[in-house]
Parts: C-alpha cells; sequence; structure tokens
C-alpha cells in the first residue's frame, strides 16, 4: 500500500498512509526486540484507523503470534528476515505510476491464484479464473458506453473480488463495486485487491449472504445494474440461519430450493437485487452434468434475467 498510495499528491487520497506507519516505518523496525507488537499498533492499527470504510482488523495477521512466529530472538529474526525481502530493489514498486498500471493488483492476484494450487485447495473457493471472468463480464454486456462512476455492480459471493474486478475493467470506468463474502480471511484477500487495483472505495463485507445480507436499503435488498457470482456449488448447509418460506426479503418467490443444492438459493437471491444485467455462474453445473449429474440444469436468458430450473429430463 505504501508503494502504491505513500507519496499521492490527490486532495483527498483513496486510501490514507498516516505519518509513521507507512513501510519505511516498518523498516526502521527491524531488529528491535518489541518488532511484533509495534507493528500490530504503529503500523496495522493506524492504517485501519486511518481508513475505516476500506480496512478491518481482520485483514492482518497477528505479526506478535508467538505460537506462529516464535519468542524472543526467533520472532524478531523472523520478523526482521520477512520484512527485508520486501526491501529488496526488485519490490519496490512505488516508480510504477503508469496510468492504468495495476503491476501490484496483478502481482497480488497471481500469488492467489498460485497459493490456491500449491496449498490443495480449489482456487474456485476464492479465486475466479480471469478468463471465465472476462466471459462473464462479456455476457452481461457492460462496457464504456453504457456506464457512468454511479453504475453499480454486485457480487454477494465474491471471494476475493477478482469476477468484480474484471467486470469492471470491462467497464473501462471507476464503477461501483460491492461484494459479500462469507469467510472472514477471504473478505481481506478481497478489500486488499481492491486497494491494489485502485478500487479501495470498494466496498467488501464479511458476512453469510443468505442468511445475513449486509447490502440493504430499508427492509429490502439493495438492488444493482450488474449483479454477478461465481457461488459456492450445490452448499448442502445453505438453511443455516434462514427460513426461506418466512424469508424477509422475498428470495424465494420461485420455490424453495432443494436442501442439498444450494446454488439455487444464490441464484433466486440474485433475481431480487438485479436490476439490468445478471450472471450466475452456471458453468459449473454443466460441467458436473457431463461427469453423470443428471439430476436438475439451470438456464437463464441474460438480458433480463429471466430464468428457469427444473429437473433434467
Amino acid at each position: 500500500m505504501s508503494d502504491k498510495y505513500a507519496h499521492s499528491t490527490d486532495f483527498e487520497p483513496a486510501v490514507v498512509i498516516p505519518q509513521g506507519a507507512s513501510f519505511a516505518d516498518m523498516v526502521a523496525m527491524k531488529g528491535h526486540r518489541n518488532i511484533g507488537d509495534r507493528i500490530n499498533t504503529e503500523i496495522i492499527q493506524r492504517l485501519i484507523d486511518a481508513n475505516t470504510r476500506s480496512l478491518a482488523r481482520s485483514d492482518f495477521p497477528d505479526f506478535n503470534d508467538k505460537q506462529k512466529l516464535g519468542d524472543g530472538k526467533e520472532m524478531v529474526d523472523r520478523l526482521s528476515n520477512l520484512v527485508a525481502i520486501f526491501e529488496k530493489k526488485e519490490l519496490d514498486f512505488s516508480q510504477h505510476r503508469a496510468e492504468h498500471d495495476d503491476l501490484l493488483g496483478d502481482a497480488y492476484e497471481y500469488l492467489m491464484r498460485h497459493f490456491a494450487t500449491e496449498s490443495g485447495k480449489s482456487k474456485g473457493q476464492f479465486y475466479t479464473p480471469s478468463e471465465v471472468s472476462r466471459v462473464i463480464a462479456h455476457v452481461i454486456g457492460i462496457d464504456h458506453n453504457n456506464t457512468v462512476s454511479s453504475t453499480t455492480a454486485y457480487d454477494p459471493t465474491c471471494g476475493s473480488g477478482s469476477l468484480l474486478l474484471k467486470i469492471a475493467a470491462q467497464a473501462g470506468r471507476h464503477i461501483t463495486l460491492e461484494g459479500q463474502e462469507n469467510d472472514v480471511t477471504t473478505a481481506g484477500l478481497a478489500r486488499m485487491n481492491m486497494i491494489l487495483h485502485d478500487f479501495p472505495t470498494a466496498s467488501i463485507q464479511q458476512g453469510n449472504t443468505l442468511a445475513d445480507p449486509k447490502f440493504v436499503d430499508g427492509e429490502q435488498l439493495r438492488r444493482y445494474d450488474y449483479v454477478v457470482a461465481n457461488s459456492p456449488f450445490s452448499t448442502k448447509t445453505w438453511t443455516q440461519g434462514v427460513t426461506p418460506e418466512r424469508d424477509p426479503f422475498g428470495r424465494f418467490g420461485w420455490g424453495v430450493p432443494p436442501t442439498k443444492q444450494g446454488d439455487y438459493a444464490f441464484f433466486d437471491s440474485q433475481h431480487e437485487e438485479h436490476r439490468k444485467r445478471c450472471v450466475h455462474f452456471a458453468a459449473r453445473r454443466a460441467v458436473s452434468r457431463q461427469r453423470g449429474r443428471k439430476n436438475s440444469y439451470c438456464a437463464g436468458e441474460v438480458g433480463h434475467f429471466e430464468g428457469h430450473c427444473r429437473p433434467a429430463a
């Protein structure tokens, strides 16, 4: 963040780097016996206090965690070495300020993608492949000619935010981005992803979209110009915290989805939230059916999201 925003000349910079909370200040802490506590209190907490809209404490690890980092000199050495890695000249991106330069953001997405692969996790858990995101962006028809800065796009299961960012890239301008993600850590990844891709004002909220939707206007779900999602596939616990028959937002007017097929619940929720263009990522379902899953399929007309879900023949 220091590379991108520390020397901003904007009157009201999108991300504020308080005095004493830059990466240079973190470098000065190397070798200090209380380096972990100082990073937490003098760097991280100051950043959070200065950017309450875009940052949360859950976005950051505990740099004073003795169980993970060791105690005494072991912690000091480990954190000092970590800071030294990012201090290398080849990782100094502060001079990369060309217009539309997403070097930092692209590097961040690269690391997320490869982390998923190396850890053995499904990257779909928090990362929508860029190829899929681009296809969805083209399908909904968003572009520079039909958007303005107040155009809104929402992802109810946003993961690390990669799909929202591709929608914004296709729009070719800064539009209003909002998203919700159930996993605390992944929501933090999304907020950082937005900041590094120059969308620091994007609103990413953490919580269960079905049980506790965060984006509401009064007693109704907020409506958007574009709604996109790569929602969890066949979630079997989607009814936890939800009473579909008495849903206060009226999301299940098409009927209550099967207990073990929560992706239809997200489908219903998106229908209630959309205004112009809405795409539910159905590619997984098509792939699953090819693998022998014959119990159901889903189809929809993208233009006004007039879709139907019915048992497969």
